[in-house]
């Protein structure tokens, strides 16, 4: 797991010729302070899913909201530039009643995040916490242990991952890949049914 801070880079190619490069998957925990990203490798031939990177891009809090979004998408484009994912996985925003400013500061980073997707031409799967928490524990309203117990026997880490930004994003990456390979069956043709 890597602590990141960004480094500019040039623009990653948008064309995507293997599978592998199509099943690897990056998953953000967006954060205009600190943003967890992981990603998960294309399954192996026994299926298993590793992880090639975690970790978290730190943006320094003194600087101005729009340095902070600039520094952000240079770190994620890098990330991106290195690892070559098809597909990029994203936490949907939720507001607390109590925070409504939290949510709309939020919304530059996560903006910055989907756009950086689109720009390059990633397949963009937004995620909801508690759909996290469902898929990947059973119970919409799962704990952070619980969710982190999950991700590491999910991916057979040998302790749970710390800190909560790349636990974040590592189960965000994880339900991310399950909804995208769910809507490719459902997109995939019918390739044996009645004519």
């Amino acid at each position: 797991m890597h602590d990141m801070k960004g480094t500019a880079a040039r623009p990653a190619p948008t064309t995507r010729t293997s599978d592998a490069a199509l099943d690897t998957i990056l998953g953000v925990d967006p954060g205009l302070q600190r943003t967890g990203y992981a990603i998960l490798a294309a399954p192996d031939e026994s299926g298993t899913v590793r992880v090639r990177e975690a970790g978290v891009i730190r943006l320094d809090p003194r600087e101005a909201l729009e340095q902070r979004l600039a520094e952000l998408d240079r770190s994620l484009l890098l990330l991106i530039e290195n690892h070559r994912p098809g597909t990029l996985a994203c936490e949907e925003l939720y507001a607390h009643y109590k925070h409504p400013r939290t949510a709309i500061l939020m919304a530059h980073a996560r903006g910055v995040v989907l756009s950086l997707g689109a720009r390059l031409g990633l397949m963009v799967v937004p995620v909801a916490a508690t759909q996290v928490k469902k898929t990947l524990t059973g119970s919409g309203r799962a704990g952070k242990v619980q969710i982190q117990r999950a991700v590491a026997a999910t991916l057979g880490l040998p302790r749970l991952p710390e800190p909560d930004d790349v636990a974040d994003a590592l189960a965000i990456a994880l339900c991310g890949r399950l909804l995208r390979d769910a809507a490719r069956r459902v997109e995939a043709p019918d390739r044996g049914g009645a004519r």
